[in-house]
């Protein structure tokens, strides 16, 4: 068999291309493109981080495999974030694992609590790699869908339920709507999993972006939550932290062996030099990105108040956290010929909402994290120009 013969497996071709690195290439092609596309912050890792990383590597151990779970200074410095935040208490029945980010503990969750042919219930849209990651293990993604401000319906949760189901995720604040969702619906989410016997999946990457009234909740420290709930977090939003791939979860007791498989096969261990800077970044504290809250919300209201220009043709619930909006086009386009347009002749760069699911109607959405007021009122100036141009068109 010759090597162009080959294919790869049905399991992975039935996984959807990464949207990412399509837009970004497409942009790339276009120079001056202005991206609204990735979810990352405008701001880099905390100085002390830097400084621990540039004095990391003077000892023959700093070369060589480390912990699988995690160095323990920085295991310790998670668990003290957690209880004094989050109000989980790790031990007691809870575990905790240093990941290359909160991608790989999604991934390794799933490897952990469900067999091929399983189900896991995902809130439509989707944030799109947990959708591939579940197609990737032979488990099958069960799409729920929201209301019309992107909040769950628990009622259409509990109607999705079936012998096959092994877990129901929840993203808040959620990414890609930028809804957050309000404690009493977490509570019942995790009740729900425990009735069931499930596994409650709390994807809380975004917990330190809630704005106005909005509040985020860890479904974890609910009393008794420990046997079901899997909390992932991430260093790579609200410590500038992304290129440097280190994330964490809660796990229960039970299911530490199952990780330490997974974790040790696909990684071993999180770099050593990027948990040393981690440990560095959390002793600067949550008030690291705080400090910076004041320009992301000066931007946020900026896309809001301009983004009002195109009302008569989108409908955009107002996102109540993280840095995101999805927005629903009033045209017969699709989103990705949408989205290559806004390059190509606009000059600006979003993600389709096919991407997340959605394929009932045309959807974009907006980051607005990476970008600071001058060059977010210019993106979101031609976002407006262009969608008043296509949409006529379209």
């Amino acid at each position: 068999m010759r090597p162009d013969e080959r294919s790869c497996s049905l399991r992975m071709a039935a996984v959807q291309s990464p949207i990412i690195p399509v837009i970004a290439d497409l942009a790339r092609h276009h120079p001056g493109t202005i991206s609204l596309g990735q979810g990352v912050v405008f701001y880099g890792p905390p100085p002390a981080a830097l400084v621990a990383a540039r004095e990391y590597g003077n000892t023959p151990e700093q070369h060589r495999y480390g912990p699988v779970r995690g160095q323990p200074d920085l295991l310790e410095a998670i668990s003290r974030k957690l209880w004094e935040e989050n109000h989980i208490r790790v031990g007691a029945g809870r575990r905790l694992m240093v990941t290359a980010g909160a991608n790989m503990a999604f991934l390794n969750a799933i490897l952990a609590i469900a067999d091929v042919g399983h189900e896991i219930i995902l809130p439509l849209p989707y944030y799109f790699n947990q959708e591939m990651a579940i197609r990737m293990l032979g488990c099958q993604p069960v799409f729920v869908p929201t209301d019309a401000t992107y909040q769950l319906r628990l009622d259409a949760l509990r109607q999705a339920i079936t012998p096959r189901t092994r877990a129901i995720v929840t993203i808040s604040p959620n990414n890609p709507t930028g809804a957050v969702y309000p404690e009493t619906d977490l509570r019942a989410v995790n009740a729900l999993c425990h009735e069931h016997g499930l596994y409650h999946i709390s994807d809380e990457a975004y917990e330190y972006f809630t704005w106005g009234d909005a509040r985020h909740f860890s479904p974890a420290s609910i009393e008794g939550a420990e046997t079901h709930t899997i909390a992932l977090y991430s260093l790579s939003k609200a410590y500038g932290f992304a290129s440097w791939r280190i994330g964490y979860q809660v796990i229960p007791e039970h299911l530490d062996a199952a990780l330490l498989k997974a974790q040790d096969t696909n990684l071993i261990c999180a770099p050593l030099i990027s948990q040393a800077a981690a440990t560095a970044a959390l002793g600067a504290g949550r008030d690291y990105s705080e400090a910076y809250r004041n320009s992301m919300a000066q931007v946020r209201q900026l896309v809001l108040r301009e983004l009002e220009a195109v009302r008569d043709c989108c409908q955009m619930p107002t996102p109540q956290g993280a840095f995101y909006l999805l927005m629903k086009v009033d045209t017969g386009m699709d989103s990705l010929k949408l989205a290559k347009l806004l390059i190509t002749e606009h000059g600006v760069a979003v993600i389709p909402g096919m991407a997340f699911g959605l394929s009932d109607g045309c959807y974009l959405r907006i980051a607005y994290g990476a970008l600071e007021p001058e060059s977010a009122r210019t993106g979101i100036r031609r976002l407006v120009q262009g969608l008043q141009s296509l949409v006529s068109e379209g």
